[in-house]
Protein backbone atom coordinates (compact mmCIF):
# COMPACT_ATOMS: atom_id res chain seq x y z
CA UNK A 1 0.00 0.00 0.00
CA UNK A 2 1.30 3.62 -1.19
CA UNK A 3 -0.35 6.86 0.35
CA UNK A 4 0.03 9.66 -1.95
CA UNK A 5 -0.73 12.80 0.02
CA UNK A 6 -2.27 15.86 -2.14
CA UNK A 7 0.11 18.38 -2.55
CA UNK A 8 -0.72 21.82 -3.94
CA UNK A 9 2.90 22.59 -5.33
CA UNK A 10 2.57 20.03 -8.33
CA UNK A 11 -0.27 21.50 -9.40
CA UNK A 12 0.10 22.92 -13.01
CA UNK A 13 -1.58 26.19 -14.25
CA UNK A 14 -3.47 25.57 -17.36
CA UNK A 15 -3.55 28.49 -19.56
CA UNK A 16 -3.83 26.47 -23.04
CA UNK A 17 -6.87 26.84 -24.78
CA UNK A 18 -8.21 30.51 -23.05
CA UNK A 19 -8.18 28.24 -19.68
CA UNK A 20 -7.42 29.08 -16.32
CA UNK A 21 -7.24 26.23 -13.71
CA UNK A 22 -4.89 24.18 -11.95
CA UNK A 23 -4.57 20.33 -12.32
CA UNK A 24 -2.82 17.38 -10.67
CA UNK A 25 -2.84 14.01 -13.08
CA UNK A 26 -3.11 11.48 -10.94
CA UNK A 27 -2.47 8.36 -12.99
CA UNK A 28 -1.94 6.80 -16.81
CA UNK A 29 -2.89 3.13 -18.09
CA UNK A 30 -2.44 1.65 -21.36
CA UNK A 31 -5.19 -1.16 -21.16
CA UNK A 32 -8.31 -0.96 -19.84
CA UNK A 33 -9.50 0.79 -17.32
CA UNK A 34 -12.09 0.75 -15.16
CA UNK A 35 -13.44 3.76 -12.91
CA UNK A 36 -16.00 3.41 -10.13
CA UNK A 37 -17.33 6.09 -7.42
CA UNK A 38 -18.10 4.59 -4.26
CA UNK A 39 -20.40 6.47 -1.74
CA UNK A 40 -19.60 5.07 2.33
CA UNK A 41 -22.11 6.15 4.94
CA UNK A 42 -20.56 6.98 8.15
CA UNK A 43 -19.09 3.52 10.08
CA UNK A 44 -19.57 2.29 6.76
CA UNK A 45 -16.52 -0.32 5.57
CA UNK A 46 -15.47 -2.21 1.96
CA UNK A 47 -14.12 -5.18 3.58
CA UNK A 48 -10.71 -6.39 3.47
CA UNK A 49 -10.01 -8.49 0.04
CA UNK A 50 -7.09 -8.73 -2.20
CA UNK A 51 -7.01 -6.20 -5.39
CA UNK A 52 -7.39 -8.47 -8.33
CA UNK A 53 -5.85 -5.97 -10.26
CA UNK A 54 -3.87 -2.76 -9.26
CA UNK A 55 -5.75 -0.35 -8.20
CA UNK A 56 -6.23 3.33 -6.55
CA UNK A 57 -8.86 4.89 -4.52
CA UNK A 58 -9.13 8.47 -4.44
CA UNK A 59 -10.76 10.84 -1.71
CA UNK A 60 -13.49 13.39 -3.81
CA UNK A 61 -15.27 14.56 -0.20
CA UNK A 62 -14.49 13.32 3.91
CA UNK A 63 -12.03 11.34 5.12
CA UNK A 64 -11.11 7.09 5.05
CA UNK A 65 -9.34 4.82 7.30
CA UNK A 66 -7.11 2.56 5.00
CA UNK A 67 -5.12 -0.34 5.74
CA UNK A 68 -3.35 -3.51 4.06
CA UNK A 69 -2.07 -6.85 4.79
CA UNK A 70 1.33 -5.24 5.83
CA UNK A 71 0.60 -2.02 6.92
CA UNK A 72 -1.56 -0.54 9.91
CA UNK A 73 -4.52 2.00 9.41
CA UNK A 74 -3.79 5.31 7.96
CA UNK A 75 -5.83 8.27 7.46
CA UNK A 76 -6.58 9.84 4.45
CA UNK A 77 -8.43 12.96 3.39
CA UNK A 78 -9.75 15.12 0.72
CA UNK A 79 -7.48 14.99 -2.36
CA UNK A 80 -5.28 12.05 -1.19
CA UNK A 81 -4.73 8.62 -3.25
CA UNK A 82 -3.95 5.28 -2.22
CA UNK A 83 -2.81 2.51 -4.51
CA UNK A 84 -2.76 -1.22 -3.89
CA UNK A 85 -1.00 -3.72 -6.04
CA UNK A 86 -2.52 -6.79 -7.28
CA UNK A 87 -3.29 -9.58 -4.75
CA UNK A 88 -2.58 -6.90 -2.03
CA UNK A 89 -5.57 -7.35 1.04
CA UNK A 90 -7.01 -4.19 1.79
CA UNK A 91 -9.69 -2.60 3.70
CA UNK A 92 -11.39 0.87 3.78
CA UNK A 93 -13.48 2.22 6.31
CA UNK A 94 -14.72 5.68 7.36
CA UNK A 95 -15.83 7.31 10.56
CA UNK A 96 -17.51 10.45 8.95
CA UNK A 97 -18.79 9.25 5.28
CA UNK A 98 -16.54 9.00 2.42
CA UNK A 99 -17.22 9.63 -1.73
CA UNK A 100 -14.12 8.51 -3.54
CA UNK A 101 -12.60 7.21 -7.14
CA UNK A 102 -11.69 4.01 -8.02
CA UNK A 103 -9.57 3.45 -10.87
CA UNK A 104 -8.38 0.17 -11.53
CA UNK A 105 -6.14 -1.21 -14.64
CA UNK A 106 -3.66 -4.18 -14.97
CA UNK A 107 -0.67 -1.75 -15.83
CA UNK A 108 -1.88 1.64 -13.67
CA UNK A 109 0.74 3.73 -12.51
CA UNK A 110 0.96 6.54 -10.37
CA UNK A 111 2.28 9.63 -11.48
CA UNK A 112 5.06 10.11 -8.85
CA UNK A 113 6.46 13.55 -10.18
CA UNK A 114 3.32 15.00 -9.23
CA UNK A 115 2.61 13.03 -5.53
CA UNK A 116 4.54 12.17 -3.29
CA UNK A 117 4.72 8.96 -1.26
CA UNK A 118 3.47 9.30 2.16
CA UNK A 119 5.26 6.06 3.55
Amino acid sequence: MKVYPYNKENERHITKFNSNFKMNRIAKTESATYLGMVVLEPGEVIGFHQAVIPQILLVVDGDAWVSSDTQEKQRLTKGDIVSWEKGEGHETTTDSGLTALIVEAEDLSVLNNMYSVKN
